[in-house]
């Protein structure tokens, strides 16, 4: 397949790029609002058309699919202009900023019937598969409670909107929980039915933006998941832990863009180590992605994948704002 890149964002210079052309597809286009910056990108990638202009890309009816890494407040906008040219679409994520925009854009892929996919990476990654497929196998028993760590220090080069701009979609609940979310609903196969949150903010922003938040998810089956993300843990390791009824799973430094981690089962064993074999997340994603676009199969994450995770993170604002538990419900 032929791509055109939505956006010259770190992710897709360090990440995306690389995965495309690792599943043997090309990227023919870099778009950008700024023609210097994508000329700059395309050099750098040996990419043959920069543009600003994104309608130049998507009237070339030789590219098969774009993936847009913009500001999250652009999402909805050229997600629909591409599916709109029937451009398959992968999403960063979140899928967009309001529940009503998610949808529309849910419905236009539907009627346009192409692939709409969010870029939800972690679901990828063959530690957070060998936590589903533990699960699913029934050896730690019924899952009572989930504790999820998904603190990070945010590098200076990304404190930009993520950190100024509250409107078009900054902060840290839109940039990390929706990943905790997405990640969750994977391992556990389950969705949860209502979150409360707590927020922190004034260490790196001027105060009136997430970056930090705490909170509490109740899934439909009635476990319990409590929650951390952060922008300001300089020291912090991510981590996942699970307790069953007959065992327990410890996971650490697994809530990240690299494949590494390590995964302990403890039950009447003992605690030991579990073998995974670790792969790149984001060619597995874009051969999903281009399975589900030539053979039908269904990518990674869908974009329903991406309405649910988009769904809680706006629930966890509003508890987070409000100080009350708030009901997640997703938009049919």
């Amino acid at each position: 397949m032929k791509w055109a890149l939505i956006g010259c964002s770190n992710i897709a210079r360090e990440w995306v790029y690389d995965a495309i052309n690792a599943v043997g597809d090309s990227v023919e286009y870099i778009v950008s609002s700024d023609l210097a910056r994508a000329s700059a990108f395309a050099a750098e990638h040996n990419i043959p058309n920069p543009t600003d202009d994104l309608l130049v890309a998507l009237r070339d009816p030789d590219v098969t699919a774009v993936y847009i890494s913009t500001k999250n407040h652009l999402h909805c906008s050229q997600a629909l202009s591409a599916i709109a040219y029937n451009k398959h679409v992968m999403c960063e994520k979140p899928i967009a900023l309001t529940a009503d925009d998610a949808y529309q854009m849910l419905m236009a892929a539907q009627q346009q019937n192409v692939v709409l996919a969010v870029n939800h990476h972690l679901r990828n990654a063959a530690s957070i598969k060998k936590i589903r497929e533990i699960i699913k196998s029934g050896i730690i028993g019924q899952i009572l409670t989930v504790s999820l760590r998904h603190a990070v220090y945010l590098p200076e080069s990304l404190r930009g909107w993520r950190i100024h701009d509250k409107e078009n979609g900054g902060g840290v609940i839109l940039d990390i929980t929706v990943h905790d979310a997405d990640t969750l609903r994977f391992i556990l196969d389950d969705d949860p039915v209502s979150v409360s949150a707590m927020a922190q903010s004034g260490t790196l922003s001027n105060g009136d933006i997430p970056e930090s938040v705490m909170g509490i998810m109740r899934f439909k089956s009635g476990i319990l998941v409590n929650f951390y993300d952060s922008f300001t843990a300089k020291y912090a390791q991510t981590g996942l832990d699970i307790i069953g009824t007959e065992g327990s799973i410890i996971a650490k430094d697994i809530m990240t863009q690299n494949p590494r981690g390590e995964i302990y089962l403890v039950n009447q064993d003992g605690c030991n180590p579990i073998t995974i074999h670790h792969e790149n997340l984001y060619e597995n994603s874009f051969r999903q992605f281009k399975d589900a676009v030539q053979h039908g199969q269904a990518p990674a994450a869908s974009s329903e994948d991406g309405q649910w995770s988009l769904t809680i993170g706006l629930a966890v604002n509003e508890a987070a704002c409000s100080g009350k538990t708030v009901t997640v419900a997703i938009k049919e």
